[in-house]
């Protein structure tokens, strides 16, 4: 069998804080599901891996076609530093009530006491109902008696920065940066292969258990920067019609902007890595013109993504009307 674009069936989550726009762009949501709070479009998470759903691969997990492709899924130096293990977990959240104050720790402190890489995670904002609002990083120096005491009396938001967000909209949270979204917020994440969170404070809140959320507080002052924030870490970059504007590149992943109203061919022969994109409006198609597979076609839309191998290319989209991609790829 040969390497064409891979799609893949999202992993769906209920969440307590969820909401109801992503749960319509899936057609198989649980029954029992009231919301969908998450989905994981592109996961290699052990747990909860995404497998193909078209073309002569589907059923096979992301994990099965790295022990088998290896460098020719996610190219030479990728392969090398990460193994089998794909580097980037790719998601949408869809928050209807405010997600719980967390901190993630670097790859350092995760690897020593949780097995894992750690998160450093950047989030576009997608449009929602009501007023959309992040929280990221603190107001001002704190220390943890005073996050201690803030937490006991509530008051722990009170002490965090607090961004109005839009459709557009990047936020980049590096490791140890306290952060919360707000309630009526949509994003679509790219982050670390990881799914460490330590959260700080829950609101109070009530699981399916009847049992308050667990915290990690001791974990998160190991890991949480105290310092307040000193620069802009929301920024909303212009689009470039039919061209592509870099929303964020870091160690971990790079993060492109594709804005189509029209078939545009994209070479990634100097890149040495595989590309995914995410589809945040609209749809296209996607072909790879060097792929001698049946499956040289996949057809994403909005909540949808798709996987081009590192051995493949020479790719073309065919946007149908206006369709806005996310392009990650990871630069070693």
């Amino acid at each position: 069998m040969s390497l064409y674009p891979f799609k893949f069936k999202a992993q769906l989550f209920h969440k307590l804080w969820g909401g109801h726009t992503i749960k319509k762009w899936y057609d198989h949501v649980p029954a029992d599901y009231e919301n969908v709070g998450e989905a994981w479009v592109i996961s290699d998470i052990e747990r909860y891996p995404t497998e193909v759903s078209n073309g002569s691969h589907a059923g096979d997990t992301l994990q099965d076609l790295l022990e088998v492709y290896m460098d020719e899924l996610v190219g030479g130096k990728v392969y090398e530093t990460f193994g089998n293990h794909f580097p980037v977990l790719m998601k949408f959240i869809d928050a209807a009530d405010d997600l719980s104050i967390q901190v993630h720790p670097d790859d350092e402190y995760a690897l020593e006491h949780e097995d894992s890489l750690g998160k450093t995670e950047m989030w576009y904002v997608l449009p929602a109902q009501g007023k959309s609002a992040i929280y990221l990083g603190w107001n001002e120096t704190m220390n943890p008696s005073l996050i201690n005491e803030a937490i006991s009396d509530g008051t722990l938001a009170s002490y965090l920065r607090e961004y109005n967000v839009r459709e557009g909209d990047v936020a980049y949270i590096p490791t140890g940066t306290v952060h919360a979204m707000r309630r009526d917020t949509i994003v679509a994440e790219i982050q670390e292969n990881s799914d460490i969170t330590y959260r700080l404070y829950d609101y109070n809140r009530v699981g399916n258990d009847g049992r308050k959320r667990p915290l990690k507080l001791e974990k998160a002052m190991d890991v949480m920067d105290f310092s307040p924030v000193k620069e802009a870490v929301v920024t909303h970059p212009n689009p470039v019609v039919n061209g592509a504007v870099n929303l964020k590149k870091t160690p971990y992943f790079t993060t492109n902007m594709l804005t189509l109203t029209r078939t545009v061919q994209r070479d990634y022969a100097p890149l040495d890595s595989f590309v995914a994109y995410m589809c945040v409006a609209g749809a296209c198609d996607v072909k790879a013109l060097d792929c001698d597979a049946e499956d040289s076609v996949a057809t994403i839309r909005l909540g949808e993504a798709v996987l081009i191998p590192a051995s493949l290319n020479d790719i073309v989209i065919m946007p149908k009307g206006e369709c806005k991609l996310l392009e990650v790829y990871v630069e070693l």
